[in-house]
């Protein structure tokens, strides 16, 4: 059950926005110089998601023929489309000062770093995965599968075109913890890292322990991540 106190929680988390500088790489062909690019990213949704402006703002200036699949870095570094922007931003600027400076890329994609993003309806099946495999942790899947499929359609469409209620309508039965069921099987995270081979950290993580105490953040970090505790046992 969601309270109302969660609810202002959540929608200030979902209209958390971060303020980004888009500029065009130097490396690109252009007619004529490009303009610089402004717009306030929500955390909560996906780099290729919301920049259809960007691209085209800068195809204005470019020839059809040097152009290829867009895609972005920070610093030299490519930037994961499928990570959430939020995401993004914390693991390589959250120290930097805003607004955060984007390079705008049309051609070298880097096949190494990263997946292709031809359409939207990728987008959308990355996300639901996401939203299948955190399911199954929570609820062995139950919940997901017994959503219809205009359900799926309406949290997935509440997320691309930013709608907090409609996305909520559908999401709070994925957030509904069975008390009497003795809550989540086990809690769905991920530890993203920059300085590791391991891209991330996820493992099973129960929100009880075995004598029957609720476990918080702190519980999870000081097993799985202990780097990120002070100290004086600060996070």
């Amino acid at each position: 059950m969601i309270m109302a106190d969660d609810k202002d929680v959540l929608r200030d988390v979902w209209f958390g926005r971060i303020p980004a500088c888009f500029t065009l790489s130097p490396e690109e062909t252009t007619e004529r110089e490009a303009e610089p690019y402004y717009l306030l990213l929500p955390r909560v949704s996906y780099l290729t998601l919301v920049t259809d402006k960007v691209k085209k703002h800068f195809l204005k200036v470019m020839k059809a023929e040097d152009v290829e699949e867009m895609w972005f870095e920070y610093e030299g570094t490519p930037l994961k489309w499928h990570y959430p922007i939020g995401v993004l931003f914390d693991l390589h600027a959250s120290n930097s000062a805003l607004p955060w400076n984007v390079t705008v890329r049309f051609k070298t994609f880097p096949e190494r770093d990263l997946l292709h993003c031809p359409s939207n309806s990728v987008i959308e099946a990355h996300f639901m995965s996401c939203i299948k495999e955190a399911d199954a942790l929570k609820h062995k899947g139950q919940v997901i599968n017994d959503m219809q499929k205009k359900d799926h359609k309406q949290l997935w469409m509440g997320l691309q075109n930013d709608k907090f209620d409609q996305f909520w309508a559908m999401n709070r039965k994925l957030m509904e913890y069975p008390t009497e069921e003795g809550g989540f099987r086990y809690i769905p995270f991920r530890i993203y890292q920059t300085l590791s081979d391991r891209p991330f950290i996820q493992k099973l993580f129960r929100p009880v322990s075995p004598e029957g105490h609720a476990l918080t953040l702190g519980d999870l970090l000081k097993e799985l991540f202990p780097a990120a505790i002070c100290a004086e046992g600060e996070l």
